[in-house]
């Protein structure tokens, strides 16, 4: 959520910044400072009548005691009793508009980002070059039907298009990235969280994809007396509501978690034709990174973030690229993002296995998530920032297409291999 006084202060710059991520603000921010005006000038009205209440029912025994006539007082006693009502009423009003507004507006992008969409995305770097094969290279779907490492007709049977089932020596592989993945961040300082994969509304509300993208998840049908729940998307939905409604102290700064979840996501519109098998599903495998920090430090461990995903990468020895998103190209919450791209040789492209992201105090103001700064005894806002770390969808797919050979086996990359019992080859 964008902090008032920054729009108040500002309300073009914010409204120019909007229009960087392609929308238009103008008249909610004018509806938003219209609003912000009503709801003040109703708690000052409203306090100041309740302070006449007090004082005058504080008056009502003496008068009592002196003889004097105190109808008038309790006349004047039962209509502010009606006006504090009515003004109560008429606020609530307000701040439910004002609330849902201000819980709809986006993050605001940072300032070095460029305007528009993917269009004017940016490599900033790449690492390695395109595999070169001296023969015919196969599909990953071709290459993992012939080697009996993914099952897709029974995973369509099972749950229909865009669920397959990972088989045999597949789910041992998909086994070992997971473990190399939690191996590396767990020697990197970060705490494992297993988190639950059902989660509550306000964990959509603090992580900002509800109210405006309450369609894009699956919901779990309950009882009218049960407690509303959706499938996480992303295991960042949880772990950005770990320290909901907190005060963390600053000595416990900053806090890096990761976690390892299944991901369940609604896909809108049809596949194009490149995006077979596991491209694109609902539902695959991600451990995720996030980090809370003091604002200060909110660069560094960007940084930090970016670092790690690029150098998991690395370690299974995968040609790939890193981009700086425009800020249209940024989901909603986040005020920057770097995508790490890897290449797929069947598509002729690159398909992001990372999303770095820092959504600066966004999160933490939606989720009420703060931090006591030990100088001042003061709480203040935390930031909260997320990454891939990785996810399995996108890597399976490039790691046996980048590694398949001649006689249609798969090399194994070294990092996995002492998950595998030392099989260094799939046949």
């Amino acid at each position: 959520m964008i902090d008032i006084k920054r729009i108040k202060e500002d309300p073009q710059k914010v409204i120019e910044g909007f229009a960087k991520k392609e929308k238009d603000a103008a008249a909610d921010i004018a509806r938003i400072l219209e609003l912000d005006e009503q709801r003040r000038a109703l708690i000052l009205k409203t306090d100041n009548m309740k302070s006449e209440q007090n004082k005058v029912s504080k008056q009502i025994p003496a008068m009592k005691k002196a003889g004097e006539d105190v109808a008038p007082v309790f006349a004047r006693m039962k209509e502010l009793s009606a006006d504090i009502k009515t003004a109560e009423q008429e606020l609530e009003t307000v701040e439910a508009e004002y609330k849902t507004l201000m819980l709809s507006l986006p993050n605001l992008p940072d300032d070095d980002l460029v305007g528009g969409g993917k269009e004017n995305n940016r490599e900033i770097r790449r690492f390695g070059t395109p595999h070169v094969f001296d023969f015919e290279p196969k599909n990953h779907v071709d290459i993992c039907t012939a080697l009996g490492l993914i099952d897709y007709a029974r995973g369509v049977k099972l749950s229909g298009n865009g669920f397959w089932i990972y088989k045999g020596m597949g789910a041992r592989l998909e086994w070992a990235l997971l473990n190399y993945f939690i191996d590396t961040h767990i020697a990197d300082g970060y705490e494992l969280l297993l988190v639950p994969h059902m989660l509550g509304y306000e964990c959509g509300l603090t992580a900002g994809q509800f109210p405006k993208f309450t369609d894009e998840v699956y919901w779990l049908d309950v009882a009218e007396d049960e407690r509303r729940r959706f499938m996480l998307p992303t295991a960042e939905t949880a772990l950005v509501s770990v320290h909901r409604d907190e005060i963390i102290p600053e000595s416990d700064l900053p806090r890096k978690y990761i976690s390892y979840t299944p991901c369940f996501r609604r896909e809108a519109g049809s596949y194009r034709a490149d995006e077979r098998g596991m491209v694109r599903g609902h539902q695959f495998n991600k451990v995720e990174m996030v980090q809370y920090t003091k604002p200060e430090c909110s660069d560094e461990a960007f940084e930090e973030l970016v670092s790690k995903a690029e150098a998991l990468v690395k370690g299974l020895g995968f040609h790939f690229r890193t981009v700086k998103l425009a800020a249209a190209d940024c989901s909603a919450s986040m005020a920057r993002t770097y995508d790490i791209e890897i290449h797929i040789p069947s598509m002729n492209g690159y398909k992001e296995v990372s999303s770095v992201s820092n959504a600066r105090d966004y999160q933490a103001r939606r989720g009420n998530i703060r931090f006591r700064r030990e100088e001042t005894g003061k709480p203040e806002f935390v930031h909260t920032l997320n990454g891939s770390g990785l996810a399995t969808s996108r890597i399976f797919p490039a790691l046996v297409e980048q590694n398949q050979q001649k006689d249609g086996s798969v090399v194994v990359p070294e990092a996995l291999r002492k998950y595998l019992g030392g099989i260094d080859v799939i046949r």
